[in-house]
């Protein structure tokens, strides 16, 4: 059985921010009855927590060298 893994973020917003920053405070794990476990880093000050599927990282492109 796959092990499927969660990320967990908060969602950081201000007036000076130009848009929502997204800061992963923990890991979450399906369970075989897909209910979810999560272990959180940190606590959410507004209380809300953003849980999606975990991707893979992607290359940065390289950059050029002046």
């Amino acid at each position: 059985m796959e092990t499927k893994m969660k990320a967990v973020f908060t969602i950081v917003e201000g007036e000076k921010l130009e848009k929502p920053l997204f800061r992963r405070i923990g890991t979450g794990f399906v369970n075989r009855d897909a209910s979810l476990n999560v272990f959180l880093d940190a606590l959410p000050v507004s209380g809300k927590l953003h849980i999606r599927d975990v991707e893979p990282k992607r290359e940065a492109a390289p950059q050029e060298v002046r």
